[in-house]
């Protein structure tokens, strides 16, 4: 019998959940960083090594498709603490939104910084922010392959500064004003529809958020009171500011023919809002939820909770889930942010406090404990949100996002019965706080293997990997 070799050789599956096609019950055989078969028998089979996932379920690959890092560390430290903590959480590629303030020609110093740094593979979105880097489009779609672009819609008025990304080889933060009218983001939206190109858009109402968040500053320091509540917060920047944002936004999209994806929503509201654009057609519009919709409400205790758009409430939440269920929310990203406690608390108030915080080592938990064991959604559904629609959305496919011959080895092995307790140091992140510390979750990926090469085994990322990681281009 003439013997059938391969790299890595994965066996004894509880199952292996491959997109739009179901739980398989077969064996993974991978050669040269792509999967090169999926068998029933390992019979004839001789591989360098093997792995034993009897108990265990196999996803593809894990994609996080909304991570900032090189923003408070520069790309190529911020690089490998978090492509680390990525394997931690079993992504295999991360999409970072990348924030230049000057044209992009200055990002070949960004790429070359990220080069041998990343143990897992990675991409990027990049965000316009000045009338003049719309032209920047289509040259970083055809010199680089990056083919999705961001749009502030936040960003104005009253509320209109924003972290850069860090230049690499230095350590200064650099805060930028940013101003997004109504005219950039009909130019941005039409520029990248000609493009064929998809708009990332933060949606929110910068007149709205910049007029009642002076109010709720002005009544704090009259009455010499420091708000830590994130019921504030929320009330600074309500669901309906995003609704206005979307419906706007929608209509652009209507007129060019666009492809939009609305990142981190996490209200009811704002949810009923994309369906109501989507049902008027003409537009490709996608949604991204985050964990911290899906766990956390404006009741949290404490100010690391603060993030835009705010934490909601428990309907919200409920709202989020009843998306991800009945496949109304497209996608799930985490929306990760590498700051430190220190950076994060501010002077301790809800003003000076930083927004965003780390995530994309719980997202996968997350899903697993409060979806899959809960009785929430399904592993199909899983795989679909986190691998196989962002793939699908952002051009990866069927490179990414899915588990069949010719397609890359990146495969996410998990354990739904592991239980852990959430600790910074199991993070492994620049990060040195969670807003989910202290909480129990059980579902862990126990194995994150990128094209092939095992990166993480058993909550170890191995130290050999950094570097291994490679740019992926969005566009052909």
């Amino acid at each position: 019998m003439m013997l059938n070799t391969c790299d890595v050789l994965i066996t004894n599956a509880a199952g292996v959940v491959i997109p739009k096609v179901g739980i398989v019950q077969t064996n993974i055989m991978i050669e040269n960083g792509k999967i090169k078969a999926l068998t029933k028998s390992t019979q004839s089979v001789q591989a360098s090594r093997k792995i034993n996932a009897e108990g265990k379920y196999v996803l593809p690959g894990i994609i996080d498709p909304h991570v900032h890092y090189g923003v408070y560390t520069p790309i190529e430290e911020a690089a490998k603490t978090e492509s680390k903590s990525a394997a931690i959480g079993g992504v295999t590629t991360m999409m970072r939104m990348l924030r230049l303030y000057d044209r992009y020609e200055n990002i070949e110093k960004h790429l070359r910084a990220s080069e041998f740094t990343h143990h897992v593979d990675y991409s990027i979105h990049a965000s316009i922010l000045r009338p003049e880097q719309i032209g920047d489009i289509q040259y970083l779609k055809k010199n680089f392959g990056i083919n999705s672009f961001k749009i502030y819609a936040n960003l104005g008025h009253d509320v209109n500064h924003i972290l850069m990304d860090i230049e690499p080889g230095t350590h200064e933060t650099v805060e930028r004003e940013v101003n997004i009218s109504d005219q950039i983001i009909s130019d941005i939206v039409q520029e990248a529809s000609v493009r064929q190109s998809s708009v990332l858009v933060h949606a929110e109402d910068q007149v709205m958020c910049s007029r009642l968040q002076k109010q709720k500053q002005i009544r704090s320091e009259l009455t010499g009171m420091k708000i830590t509540s994130l019921r504030v917060w929320s009330e600074c920047r309500p669901p309906s500011s995003e609704a206005n944002a979307i419906a706007k936004v929608g209509a652009y999209a209507r007129e060019f023919g666009s492809t939009i994806y609305f990142v981190h929503i996490g209200s009811g509201t704002a949810l009923d809002s994309i369906l109501t654009e989507r049902e008027k057609g003409n537009s490709n519009l996608y949604t991204e939820t985050c964990p911290h919709y899906l766990t956390h409400t404006s009741d949290f205790f404490d100010v690391i909770g603060k993030v835009v758009p705010p934490l909601r409430t428990k309907i919200d939440v409920q709202s989020m889930w009843f998306g991800l269920m009945n496949g109304i929310i497209d996608t799930v990203g985490s929306d990760h942010v590498a700051n430190t406690l220190l950076i994060k608390r501010g002077q301790g108030d809800i003003w000076s406090a930083r927004a965003g915080f780390p995530g994309i080592a719980t997202l996968l938990p997350v899903l697993l404990c409060k979806g899959v064991n809960e009785g929430r959604i399904n592993l199909e559904r899983v795989a679909e949100v986190t691998s196989y629609n962002a793939a699908r959305i952002f051009g990866l496919y069927p490179k990414k996002g899915t588990i069949e011959k010719g397609s890359d080895a990146d495969v996410t092995i998990i354990d739904l019965d592991l239980l852990q307790k959430v600790t910074p140091e199991i993070l492994q992140s620049y990060s040195d706080y969670s807003i989910y510390n202290g909480w129990e979750l059980r579902g862990w990926p126990v194995f994150t293997i990128v094209r092939g090469r095992v990166i993480m085994e058993n909550g170890h990322v191995d130290k050999n990997t950094c570097g291994y990681g490679e740019f992926v281009r969005t566009a052909a």
